[in-house]
């Protein structure tokens, strides 16, 4: 127990930053970081080495969170800048008001759901290329121009808004 709730505790608030913004919701975002948990803590003795533990709660948040969304019939949102390195983006997350966190949101919201979570996966989770393809069953390659595509589209969606403004 005592090593689950270690390795747990590292990594939970990234699992909760995760499943808000993918999610769009903190209730739901707890709730699937509180299924995650559950769902980790009755297999954790399957898990064969504990430096994998972080890829794999992932995983399983990962597809609780893409169920709970299946189920609501939505689709998630994304408030990460992917061109910002995770540290800058942390501090500029807490510094931001309420408004500003929206007008991120719905720029974001301008991404496919496998965009947004091959961003958020590259943001919050800290993954590379690879380890993304592999938790999500696609080629490397493709992950990278999935990658690159959202940050165009993120790129035009600024552009567009700063023109109107």
């Amino acid at each position: 127990m005592e090593g689950f709730l270690k390795l747990y505790g590292e990594v939970y608030q990234d699992l909760y930053r995760f499943a808000c913004y993918y999610l769009g919701n903190p209730q739901d975002a707890e709730d699937a970081v509180q299924d995650a948990a559950l769902a980790a803590w009755k297999h954790f003795g399957e898990l064969k080495r504990e430096e994998a533990f972080r890829a794999w709660i992932f995983q399983i948040l990962v597809n609780i969170c893409r169920r709970s969304l299946r189920r609501k019939g939505r689709y998630g949102f994304l408030s990460e800048d992917p061109a910002k390195d995770r540290e800058a983006w942390e501090k500029e997350l807490q510094e931001q008001n309420l408004s500003e966190r929206l007008e991120i949101l719905e720029l974001l919201s301008g991404l496919d759901e496998e965009e947004r979570l091959i961003v958020l996966l590259f943001v919050f989770g800290g993954y590379k290329g690879e380890e993304i393809a592999g938790m999500l069953g696609r080629r490397h390659s493709t992950i990278r121009s999935r990658y690159r595509r959202a940050l165009k589209k993120l790129e035009q969606a600024l552009q567009k808004k700063e023109e109107k403004e």
